[in-house]
């Protein structure tokens, strides 16, 4: 009896295990008519509403909605009964962008979302941002000032991220200025030779990285850089600290002055360790990329726009991009500077924008630069508005390979085909 009620307790535990947490029985789903999501403008687009449970259509379901220009709903429902569950709407834009439906049902006091995002002629979206005449002078001078300071580099193996194929080390050098750091994880693979390089640059955020080390265990160099001149090795209450501490909205760190604002560091950072592949790893002088999503995918930009050793980049949901689009009543890229309050007061901001919008720097990217870009339609944190705008503007080769349903996160497919991609562009596939 004994031996019975223990085996049932270990069954238990085990399926306990084994069995997770997994999305929500109560869905809702909005669908476009056409597969794509992309219509031309003038054309109408027809939206489908289902909320369903276990698959099917929940009747009499309470729902909210707000549907018009992505970041300027025209239209707002609140408490519509569905009775069948169902319901279509239908949208037109005059003029290209983007045209959400967003819809909250209320079942058993919880709620459930779901949108869909309609591109009306997308290819002839056009950022609002202005070029700054000095634009290219000021960031070279900032480089050529900032490569004064010597690298002065330092190099810690780290063992219990080794594999048999990879060697993995923290790395630091300085950036621009004496004991001004910038860290990050090195990957080169074990065996002797010369690589292929590839930069990782980070999304917003406060955190410690790992390293890419199944890109390095392919065949190439890669270096995963945070942004904040602190190891990122460190324990993530660390992290947390700061985040909510002396670095809570560091984006916004003096963006009244040019010379001031946190990113002139941070993109700084980015050219420095580019010289750090460059002088420090076996690097092959050949294939050079640099790639990263978010606030990464902007740093994508600025990194590619600025050094000309850059030869391929993957961009993915770029955020800080057209952030004067809202002045215009347009969606801007986060994180949405002059969106609350349109701007008002804020000139000196405006103006230091411009140095740090990856339109400007997407201007300077060339035609020996190969280009990969993708977003998601349903980002709500960086608007296909702004995406899109920033893709058009680029006129050297790229692909875009967008995912639709995506909000501001990646599919797997997304990743993997990301990461082939950048392979290919090494020719490691």
């Amino acid at each position: 009896m004994k031996k019975t009620l223990f085996l049932l307790s270990f069954l238990a535990v085990l399926l306990q295990v084994q069995a997770q947490i997994r999305g929500n029985n109560i869905v809702v789903t909005v669908q476009p008519n056409h597969k794509d999501w992309n219509y031309k403008v003038g054309e109408k687009a027809v939206f489908t509403v289902n909320v369903l449970r276990s698959g099917t259509l929940i009747d009499d379901v309470r729902v909210d909605y707000e549907a018009g220009p992505e970041m300027y709903p025209d239209v707002k429902k609140e408490g519509m009964v569905l009775k069948d569950g169902t319901m279509k709407w239908t949208a037109s834009m005059k003029t290209p962008g983007f045209y959400r439906l967003a819809v909250t049902a209320h079942v058993g006091g919880k709620e459930y979302k779901g949108m869909c995002t309609a591109a009306f002629s997308p290819e002839k979206l056009q950022p609002t941002t202005i070029m700054p005449a000095d634009f290219m002078d000021y960031w070279q001078n900032a480089i050529k000032e900032a490569r004064f300071t010597d690298l002065n580099p330092t190099k810690r193996l780290l063992p219990e991220r080794c594999t048999k194929d990879v060697n993995v080390y923290e790395v630091s050098f300085q950036n621009t200025r004496w004991n001004s750091r910038t860290y990050g994880i090195l990957c080169v693979p074990v065996k002797e030779g010369r690589y292929p390089a590839l930069l990782r640059v980070p999304g917003a955020g406060v955190r410690p990285y790992g390293g890419d080390v199944y890109t390095a265990s392919q065949g190439a160099i890669t270096l995963e850089i945070g942004i904040h001149g602190i190891p990122v090795t460190m324990e993530q209450g660390v992290y947390d600290d700061l985040h909510n501490g002396a670095l809570n909205g560091y984006w916004e760190f003096g963006m009244d002055n040019r010379d001031k604002s946190y990113y002139k560091r941070v993109v700084l950072g980015c050219i420095r360790a580019l010289d750090y592949i460059e002088q420090y790893t076996p690097w092959n002088g050949k294939e050079m990329g640099v790639t990263g999503s978010s606030q990464g995918g902007f740093l994508t930009l600025a990194t590619a726009g600025l050094d000309k050793r850059i030869t391929f980049y993957g961009a993915v949901h770029s955020a800080l991009c057209d952030h004067t689009a809202s002045l215009k009543g347009v969606a801007c890229g986060w994180p949405h500077y002059f969106y609350w309050n349109k701007g008002k007061g804020q000139e000196k901001q405006i103006e230091t924008s411009r140095y740090y919008d990856g339109v400007n720097f997407a201007r300077q990217i060339t035609d020996k630069q190969n280009g990969w870009f993708s977003f998601g339609y349903n980002d709500d944190v960086v608007p296909p508005t702004t995406a899109y705008a920033t893709y058009n503007i680029v006129s050297g080769p790229k692909v875009l390979s967008p995912y639709q349903m995506t909000a501001h996160f990646w599919y797997q497919e997304q990743w993997d085909e990301w990461e082939e991609w950048l392979l290919k562009q090494m020719k490691l596939r």
